[in-house]
């Protein structure tokens, strides 16, 4: 067994959409990234090439009626087929015919099938994220985390003694943060703190968290906040969403 693939059982695979349709992108891609699914959206076939090559065991969904003829789309597959047998595919298309699906299902490994476009995807959502869950996807990881610590657009603050004390957000996921203060304090595990601003982009959050802990990293406290049962779906939903934004716009800069 290779290393991705002991990495990706634990971590999971990454999940991409190459010329996603609207449809997919308001209805598919949201599902997933609110089922904690690792997602990102690819708007060019050579650029996707380089993140299978980074990311070999991935999945990802291509839409054939986009970017290239069917034919040339075929090649493509079979490229990715021969060259990364661990890259996991499945097809978009409008086209109800027959003929077409078998040339791509039955000469080329498409594990996640030939899936019709349809202006309504809320079904085709569901069924995908079942997909996801029975070929295991998403791994042993249950909550993905945005690593914050170079954002210029993240920012907290929260009371403290009897003022409001600014923090950095070191990351975030929806069960809870960490972060640092320039200002030494001292916040005992279990401690309970109200009214904590976060603010993510333009979305302002109001939460509450308990201390879980602190340690020193590189000369500075960090502090794990977990989230009280405060952070209701609202919420939730904006922190995931800001997560997937996050992540591809790492992802975009990673792989040029």
């Amino acid at each position: 067994m290779s290393d991705e693939k002991q990495d990706s059982d634990i971590t999971g695979r990454k999940i991409y959409f190459l010329f996603p349709t609207a449809s997919v992108q308001n209805q598919v891609v949201i599902e997933l990234v609110q089922q904690e699914y690792e997602v990102y959206v690819i708007k060019d076939s050579n650029r996707m090439l380089r993140y299978i090559k980074k990311y070999p065991d991935s999945a990802v969904f291509v839409n054939i009626d986009e970017g290239m003829g069917y034919a040339e789309w075929e090649k493509w597959v079979a490229g990715v087929n021969t060259s990364f047998p661990d890259t996991i595919i499945g097809i978009f298309t409008s086209k109800n015919d027959e003929e077409l699906h078998k040339k791509f299902t039955g000469v080329h490994c498409i594990k996640c099938g030939v899936t019709l476009l349809k202006v309504d995807m809320t079904k085709t959502a569901v069924k995908i994220v079942e997909m996801m869950n029975e070929m295991n996807i998403k791994g042993r990881r249950k909550y993905l985390r945005a690593t914050l610590e170079r954002e210029t657009n993240a920012s907290m603050n929260m009371p403290y003694g009897g003022d409001y004390l600014s923090g950095t957000i070191k990351d975030i996921s929806i069960v809870g943060f960490s972060c640092s203060f320039e200002t030494e304090i001292n916040l005992p595990k279990n401690s309970f703190i109200k009214d904590i601003q976060i603010k993510l982009q333009s979305v302002l959050l109001r939460v509450e968290a308990i201390v879980f802990g602190s340690r020193e990293e590189e000369g500075q406290r960090k502090y794990v906040m977990l989230f009280t049962q405060k952070v209701d779906t609202e919420m939730r939903t904006k922190i995931r969403k800001y997560i997937q934004t996050n992540l591809q716009a790492r992802m975009d800069s990673e792989v040029g």
